[in-house]
């Protein structure tokens, strides 16, 4: 039986395989000793956090970003937790597994590490995937002991409910909203979307106090355009009436190293590429490359380089040994 440390370890120095088979193959052992390994072994998310509670740099001037990623399984047929999903990669829907994730970032917007994650999987456990995110969010605050009083997210996850959550928490948020979404700036205004307010340069600077529909307090909108015309419209609870577009750009911003987490773990460390049709072995496959990330990650921040930086150099003894001695010559080249 492999251990998890070996897995964690070829997933890193894989280049792009990332099957049982190949490790089985590099590891001269047989291919049932890889699948029962993930069949069998326990990874959990508890895992990751005991992994990098220690990096944390904890205090109310953090983050907590929310976000979800689909691992593309579209041309397999009989993979547990996999199912059609949106992915918003691809933009549109797609068959795969869904994960939500939760990523701490320090106060200083600098360091940042994937604290915590849930599988989708409905016919399971009967969770959406904003109950998933409510269920992390009050696990970071009670059991794990977390200060961050800040919370990013996308539209997805601008659902009355998880806004009424975060604030009763006592949390701040910067989220989303979708460009149709009902709010108003009085009662007797009746309700209408971001885009028919009236956007005078005072309301651009410093946004507008609406209430959305169904939410009993009220929230700042603010209206962010970026070089390209595109429009992103921002809601937030922070109660500070001074607050400034350009402030709220720069809260916001913080939210793209999600989106790193999530592309790092698809392309760096195979996170889509297990085939095993059992639903146990995807989640420990899925765990064991977050874990993995965080491995690569802390030796990047370590040699101040990125994580892309820090797999290529695993191959450069390799390709200086080819270029001086190669195992295949030109053929018939003058």
């Amino acid at each position: 039986m492999i251990t998890k440390g070996q897995y964690i370890e070829y997933l890193i120095a894989s280049p792009r395989n990332y099957t049982c088979s190949h490790l089985a193959e590099h590891l001269e052992v047989s291919h049932d000793s890889v699948s029962d390994f993930l069949a069998q072994a326990k990874v959990r998310a508890a895992d990751l956090w005991e992994q990098v509670k220690e990096l944390i740099q904890d205090d109310e001037e953090g983050y907590l970003i929310v976000d979800d990623s689909v691992q593309d399984k579209r041309y397999s047929q009989k993979i547990e937790l996999a199912r059609y999903q949106w992915s918003g990669l691809e933009g549109r829907v797609i068959k795969g597994i869904g994960v939500v994730n939760l990523v701490h970032v320090n106060g200083d917007k600098g360091a940042f590490h994937l604290i915590d994650y849930r599988l989708y999987n409905p016919d399971d456990d009967g969770k959406t995937k904003n109950q998933h995110f409510r269920d992390m969010l009050l696990n970071a605050k009670t059991k794990k002991g977390l200060k961050v009083k800040k919370v990013l997210f996308d539209s997805w996850y601008s659902a009355v409910d998880n806004l009424k959550f975060i604030h009763r928490l006592g949390m701040m948020f910067y989220g989303a909203i979708k460009p149709n979404r009902l709010l108003s700036i009085s009662k007797d205004a009746g309700y209408c979307k971001p885009g028919e307010l009236d956007w005078t340069s005072q309301a651009l600077a410093n946004g507008i106090e609406v209430k959305l529909k169904d939410l009993p307090f009220k929230v700042r909108l603010f209206k962010l355009v970026a070089q390209n015309g595109d429009i992103d419209w921002i809601i937030t609870n922070n109660p500070d009436s001074d607050l400034s577009t350009q402030v709220v750009q720069a809260e916001t911003a913080v939210r793209w190293k999600v989106e790193q987490v999530n592309r790092d773990v698809k392309q760096l460390l195979g996170s889509e590429a297990c085939q095993c049709r059992k639903g146990r072995s995807q989640r420990n496959h899925i765990g064991l490359v977050y874990q993995a990330w965080v491995s690569l990650a802390v030796l990047a921040r370590t040699l101040s380089q990125t994580l892309y930086q820090v797999k290529q150099d695993l191959f450069r003894d390799y390709l200086s040994t080819e270029l001086s001695l190669p195992t295949v010559h030109a053929f018939r080249v003058t």
